[in-house]
Formats: structure tokens, C-alpha cells, sequence
């Protein structure tokens, strides 16, 4: 990206020449990879725990045009890891969050905000006006569909992804001969398998770390400097804080990618937390029905299907809580017979999508079980404001 697609001309003020003075006087870098920086144009999908650092460093570095794409609000449990948001945005779009952030951090960086989720109808519109397409998402449909859009346009894309207290970082399509995502992940993994940030939780240094290591990457693409990650994946462990890499090549058989797909479909997920078609239909409550139940006094059985580290943070008082792995591999099958002889059963999890798996897999056991639809997280919302969102 050295090349053509920076402005060789573009002019750097005596107030931006004292700003990046630490880069012009790094012989690799100079004051014609600042002119290559100011004249870039860089777009992140997300502004979350990856998106973060991204976004503050590619502003501090001094590239000329970024966007951001995100679609959420600030919350207060982003704030252990989103570190570009803050207490006094809580409740802001997070677009206008960061982009208030980078404004103050450096007026030089133009910034473009787009407040929408990305889909296949819009990311090709998206991604057109930028050099370099910075991957900040969680969940594999938005991955997939980043690549297949960069892959489309010819746009190089900066991976990265975080999971409890490792990560990964990684360049995709940076030439014609270049690896993608799809080389890494051929196939999607069966919903459910790999959970989300919020049901295995995640070290809030570690996105930081890893949404460095993807501005790194994507400073150096730019300015052409260094060998970046193109071709090999960096895994990181951070409890061990040990860096391992790996070759990445092309998968000569995979097939072309030539159009953008329903990438929900593809990864079988039709939103997190969903309960999955087959399971439409089932017994269930709200949590408005639950709570009244509760209020009358009615001898129940309500059965917790999280994950412990997600019972520290949030209950529902007076719940069960036995995880949906006990349930699913047959560990928890009689306990639950016991607890459920002559009660009504309820099951939750964080947004219903475990509840109703922990609800099939009991009626394989002959016990009936009722899923209460949204979960903790609509408890939260609708019940009690006091029990906290993750």
C-alpha cells in the first residue's frame, strides 16, 4: 500500500511534524510514511474491546480517513475492556462515543461514522472508499462476510479475535496469492460450540493486546515497513504470555468466492442466543409469567443452564444452577428428575438459546421442562433492574 494508492503529495504541517515527531525520526518510517499514513483511508468493523485500541492508535499514528461501523451503545459492561468509551457515554451510540474520543485525540484523522449493522446488502458500499478493511468483530457470520467482501474488492483485511485470555492476529489478502479468513476457518463451527465473550468471559487486557497487534499490522501495511502477518497467524496466551505462530496458505481446492451470501445461514446461527428452528414451539414463558409465578408462591423448580463464571456475576434468586454441558452429556439428568418430581420445571440461560437445548435434551430423558424466553437478560431488563447485564 506504499505504492499508488497513497497520495505521495500529501502535506504534513509543521504542528503534525511536531505531533509525529517520534515517527520522523524513525529511519523506516520518515516523513514519507507519515505522508502514506495521512493519506490512508482505514474502515473498522466494530468499536468494542478489538476496535478500541484499533481506533486510538490508527488516530494517534495520524491516518488521514477512518471509519467506523458499529451499530450497538455503550454499556457498562463494555467499559472493562472498550477502553474508547467511558463512564459519561454510557447509554451513547458507540460511533459517536469514538468518534468524540479520536476528535479530541488527534482533529488531524477525518472521521466517518456508520451507525448500522454490516450486511451483505451494504458492506461492499462499505468497504469501497477505504485502502484497508480492519476486522474488530466477535462472531464468525460478520467474519465471514468481512472477507468475502475484501476478497471481492481486492481490500487487504487486519484479523483478529479474542477468546477468555488468548487471541489471534493475522493478515488476510494482501495479494492476489495471499491467504484469507476462510483458509483459517474452511468451515464454521456448529453453533453453540465456541462460546461468546459473554458466556466464557474474557481477560479485558487481552483485546487490548490483540487490537494493538492489528493497528501494528495495519500501520506497517500501509507504510509498507516490516514483513507483516501475511501468511502466518499469531496465537497469543496470555496466561502463559507466550507467542506462537503458524503458516497459513491457501486451500488450492476451497471454492472461488464470487458474490456475498446469507452468512446467518451459512453459520447457522440466526442471532446469539436464539433458540434454533427446530426447537420453535416448545414450552416457554416470559419473564413477566415467571415472576408472577413466583409472586403467587407457586412450588417451582427453576433450573440456571449458564456457566459458573456467569452465575458470579448475575442469578435469578432462588435458581439451580447446573450447566447445560451436565444436562447435555447425562450428569445432570437425574438430579434434575429429583429436584423436578412433583414441581413444574423451568430452565434459563442468558438469552434463551441454552435454555431451549437444556429443554430438548431433557424431553429425550422423558422430563418436561418449560424455557423462559430471553433469559437473565430479559429478567434484568423487565424484572429487576438491579440484577447486572453482561
Amino acid at each position: 500500500m506504499s505504492g499508488d494508492s497513497a497520495d505521495q503529495t500529501a502535506d504534513i504541517s509543521q504542528e503534525e511534524r511536531a505531533r509525529y515527531a517520534r515517527h520522523l525520526s524513525l529511519p523506516e518510517l520518515g516523513i514519507e510514511g507519515q505522508r502514506h499514513l495521512k493519506a490512508a483511508s482505514v474502515l473498522c468493523v466494530g468499536s468494542g474491546g478489538l476496535g478500541s485500541p484499533l481506533l486510538l492508535y490508527l488516530a494517534a499514528a495520524g491516518v488521514g480517513r477512518i471509519g467506523i461501523v458499529d451499530f450497538d451503545v455503550v454499556d457498562h459492561s463494555n467499559l472493562q475492556r472498550q477502553v474508547i468509551h467511558g463512564t459519561s457515554s454510557v447509554g451513547e451510540d458507540k460511533v459517536v462515543s469514538a468518534r468524540a474520543r479520536i476528535n479530541d485525540l488527534n482533529p488531524f484523522c477525518r472521521v466517518d461514522t456508520y451507525n448500522t449493522r454490516i450486511t451483505p446488502t451494504n458492506a461492499l458500499e462499505l468497504f469501497r472508499p477505504y485502502d484497508l478493511i480492519c476486522d474488530g468483530t466477535d462472531n464468525f457470520p460478520s467474519r465471514y462476510l468481512i472477507n468475502d467482501a475484501c476478497v471481492l474488492l481486492g481490500k487487504p483485511c487486519i484479523y483478529g479475535s479474542v477468546q477468555g485470555f488468548e487471541g489471534q492476529v493475522s493478515v488476510f489478502n494482501l495479494t492476489a496469492s495471499s491467504p484469507d479468513y476462510r483458509d483459517l476457518v474452511p468451515e464454521p463451527p456448529p453453533p453453540g460450540l465456541v462460546p461468546s465473550c459473554a458466556q466464557g468471559g474474557v481477560l479485558g487486557v487481552m483485546p487490548g493486546l490483540i487490537g494493538l497487534l492489528q493497528a501494528t499490522e495495519a500501520i506497517k501495511v500501509i507504510t509498507g515497513i516490516g514483513q507483516p502477518l501475511d501468511g502466518r497467524l499469531l496465537v497469543v496466551d496470555g496466561l502463559a504470555m507466550r507467542f506462537r505462530e503458524f503458516r497459513l496458505q491457501p486451500i488450492p481446492e476451497r471454492p472461488v468466492i464470487d458474490r456475498l451470501i446469507d452468512y446467518e445461514a451459512f453459520c447457522g446461527a440466526s442471532g446469539v442466543g436464539s433458540v434454533p428452528e427446530d426447537m420453535e414451539g416448545m414450552d416457554s414463558v416470559s419473564v413477566q409469567e415467571l415472576k408472577q409465578r413466583l409472586d403467587a408462591g407457586e412450588a417451582l423448580v427453576l433450573v440456571d443452564v449458564r456457566n459458573p463464571p456467569e452465575a458470579e456475576v448475575a442469578v435469578i434468586p432462588g435458581a439451580e444452577l447446573i450447566p447445560l454441558a451436565t444436562i447435555e452429556s447425562g450428569e445432570a439428568v437425574e438430579r434434575i428428575r429429583a429436584l423436578s418430581a412433583d414441581k413444574p420445571l423451568f430452565v434459563h440461560c442468558k438469552l434463551g438459546g441454552r435454555s431451549a437445548k437444556a429443554v430438548q435434551a431433557l424431553a429425550g430423558h422423558g422430563i418436561r421442562a418449560i424455557n423462559v424466553e430471553g433469559g437473565i437478560d430479559a429478567w434484568s431488563q423487565q424484572i429487576d433492574p438491579g440484577v447486572p447485564r453482561y
